[in-house]
């Protein structure tokens, strides 16, 4: 009879192994693309992440795996480089930038959104031509403006006019708005709420997605910004953002590759640590946008 009991026992194992094994295959199976384009996406930052622990000599050559790994080449970045100054221009350039705009687009797109007035259409229309409107074509006309009033060298071109703000932004955040329930303002306007206090107590805190989705998409433009640097800042060195100095520096350690890739992910290391704790307000807000409308 103890036979009879372990044998079982013995034979479950096995079973249970091979349950969890078809279960791994089916998991496979269903996210086979999701788990291809991901090795497709990371395999360059993999790889970037090699070279900037390699000697300069070893860096692209036909060897993708360090001979001998280097991360001093993280302190060398900052000896031959201003990077603190530049990470901190970036930083002041995205956060002012974000902050402006959300104070100045939320308004707005509530205005859009809820508020019933002559020439609504008229407006959202202007918005979305602004917002096709390629920058390089206002680029001459807004020099001169801001060359004028002598604010050229610095980051003031960039950040200032996010107080009027941002059409992408507006619109993205005026097709969210309309998903929110218009029942819940009128009865925010029934106990003698205001429109500013129904947008501060009713709609914010229902908006919270939408607006994270709208200041990480500004936050992450101005981060990785260029040409709005380089047209503006080119002249004043110690104005430069990461991207613009990450040029420069590429341009004097040319062959360095492996400090120029080093510092390319000291560059990118704080926004991915922004979205990945910001991803699921990030992705909410987005799959909600334009539900209504």
């Amino acid at each position: 009879m103890t036979a009879l009991l372990e044998r079982p026992a013995a034979a479950a194992p096995p079973a249970l192994r091979q349950v969890r094994r078809q279960h791994r295959l089916a998991w496979i199976a269903r996210h086979s693309v999701a788990i291809a384009l991901a090795i497709m996406f990371l395999t360059p930052v993999g790889y970037l992440f090699l070279i900037s622990v390699m000697t300069s000599n070893q860096a692209l050559t036909s060897d993708y795996w360090p001979n001998t790994w280097h991360f001093e080449n993280y302190v060398r970045v900052f000896e031959v480089t201003p990077l603190p100054r530049y990470l901190l221009n970036t930083v002041i350039y995205a956060v002012s930038a974000t902050v402006l705009m959300l104070l100045s687009s939320v308004p707005a797109a509530y205005a859009l959104a809820k508020l019933r007035f002559r020439g609504r259409n008229a407006m959202f229309l202007i918005v979305l031509c602004v917002m096709m409107l390629p920058p390089q074509v206002v680029t001459v006309p807004l020099y001169l403006m801001w060359a004028r009033y002598g604010l050229t060298g610095s980051l003031a071109p960039l950040i200032v006019p996010m107080l009027f703000g941002d059409a992408f932004c507006i619109f993205l955040l005026r097709q969210f708005l309309l998903t929110i329930p218009t029942d819940y303002l009128d009865a925010a306007r029934v106990d003698g709420c205001g429109e500013w206090r129904t947008l501060l107590r009713v709609v914010l805190p229902m908006a919270r997605p939408g607006i994270a989705a709208a200041g990480l998409f500004q936050f992450f433009y101005a981060w990785n910004d260029y040409y709005g640097p380089l047209l503006y800042t080119s002249e004043n060195e110690s104005a430069w953002t990461l991207s613009l100095g990450l040029a420069s520096f590429h341009g004097v350690h040319h062959v360095d590759w492996n400090l120029v890739t080093a510092a390319t992910v000291l560059a990118m290391a704080p926004i991915v640590v922004v979205f990945f704790f910001a991803q699921k307000a990030f992705v909410q807000g987005v799959t909600l946008t334009g539900v209504k409308g």
